[in-house]
């Protein structure tokens, strides 16, 4: 696999705590036993995500001075468990990969004047508005391409490459997922109510976190010279939704990775469905089903994306009652699932 000459990235995620608590809501969800429903994505031979050989790291992880993989993950809760070493092993497995990667948290960054408060503790589908295009966002935006330190603890690589990170990665965390309208709801246009908001809003609707996420593109498409990659708001335990809330998520989440960017003419856009990959398990949220045939996934396999979705709930697989944080088994599932798709986007991004 071709490794590329100046690569720098950017991740966008959620502490353990209850900061991502729920409005109220009702006990449900969906299942289905169907045959699975896989779409896939052919990639061509140098865009195969290889893994490095057992007990070595690849030849980019030499302190990262021959690629500049730079990172930074820009989270909360879910997303600090998820790179942590004891939990989803995110951190140890993208510097395996050769990734110099860095983070932001709550009270990150420069202050957003219609939030109140630093950027970092606003993460919400709402706030992703606030980060690219409200009035401080050219602040905002300039303080994240040249972070490099650390605010959550994982092991990284030792030495800094230097230069600008390169690939923005951003996820909500699971309030998000507590969707309001209808599945088939269109995106708002034009001026949308939730812009600035947080998912406690009233204005957390199919249509308008559509709309959020269409009026991004504009942004990305001004900056091909970054890697841009949505990941998608963790399901919420069945005791914490409700079945049409669930089906909303569910909704959301596909028509990210299979409509939204359909007409998008250029390859620094991706999107990983962590909401999918974290509701199907091995048989308890303690276990999971990586590397499994059945369950959901969002996976590279043998060149192709595969992505299967309809083998389980619309709610949390990983979770248990009174809190919807993931559990290590299913951050792990992620990890795996994950990494060897991103090197699939990097490579796709950097063939354009």
């Amino acid at each position: 696999m071709n490794r590329p000459a100046l690569v720098t990235l950017i991740v966008f995620g959620m502490t353990i705590s209850l900061a991502c608590a729920l409005p109220g809501a009702v006990a449900g969800g969906a299942g289905g036993d169907e045959e699975p429903e896989v779409i896939s994505e052919s990639a061509s031979e140098t865009d195969q995500a290889e893994a490095p050989p057992s007990g070595e790291e690849p030849a980019a992880a030499d302190a990262g001075q021959d690629n500049g993989r730079k990172l930074v993950f820009v989270h909360h809760s879910s997303g600090e468990n998820w790179l942590a070493d004891e939990h989803g092993g995110l951190g140890l497995a993208l510097m395996d990969w050769g990734y110099f990667v860095s983070d932001t948290n709550y009270d990150w960054g420069p202050d957003a004047s219609d939030l109140g408060g630093p950027i970092g503790s606003y993460t919400d589908t709402g706030h992703w508005w606030t980060w690219m295009q409200g009035p401080d966002s050219q602040a905002i935006m300039d303080a994240l391409i040249t972070e490099s330190e650390q605010h959550a603890s994982y092991s990284r690589l030792d030495q800094d490459p230097g230069g600008e990170n390169s690939i923005i990665l951003f996820k909500s965390c699971f309030p998000n997922s507590a969707l309001e309208g209808s599945p088939q709801d269109s995106p708002t246009l034009g001026d949308n109510p939730l812009r600035g908001l947080d998912s406690y809003s009233g204005q957390q609707t199919v249509a308008n976190a559509k709309g959020i996420y269409v009026d991004l593109l504009e942004v990305f498409a001004s900056r091909p010279d970054k890697l841009f990659v949505a990941i998608t708001a963790p399901p919420l335990h069945e005791d914490e939704t409700n079945p049409e809330q669930a089906a909303n998520a569910r909704a959301f989440n596909r028509w990210l990775v299979e409509e939204w960017l359909a007409d998008y003419p250029l390859a620094n856009v991706a999107v990983f469905d962590f909401y999918n990959v974290l509701t199907s398990n091995g048989g308890s949220p303690d276990e999971n089903d990586a590397g499994a045939s059945g369950g959901n996934h969002h996976r590279l396999v043998d060149g192709e994306i595969e992505y299967i979705f309809d083998q389980s709930s619309n709610t949390s697989a990983y979770a248990y009652s009174g809190d919807s944080h993931p559990t290590p088994a299913g951050n792990q599932k992620a990890t795996d699932e994950f990494v060897p798709l991103l090197e699939y986007y990097l490579e796709r991004w950097l063939a354009e």
